[in-house]
């Protein structure tokens, strides 16, 4: 398929352009993983415990969430 037949299909929108993609080898960028370690005061580490046990996951998922 040539570009402008690709563009035509995308702007007008009038058919699914998904088979039209190789999206084997496709990724977002600027996702990737990345390790920081963080201080926060007593108070917050409690806060995230006590939230964290109400709705019954961790405090690492908690955190894990504000990350993303």
């Amino acid at each position: 398929m040539k570009t402008k037949e690709f563009d035509t299909k995308f702007d007008e929108a009038a058919e699914d352009i998904i088979d039209d993609l190789d999206i084997t080898t496709a990724r977002r960028v600027n996702q990737e993983a990345k390790r920081i370690n963080v201080d926060f005061p007593a108070w917050v580490v409690e806060s995230l415990d006590r939230e964290a046990a109400r709705i019954g996951v961790t405090s690492q998922s908690i955190i894990n969430g504000l990350a993303s």
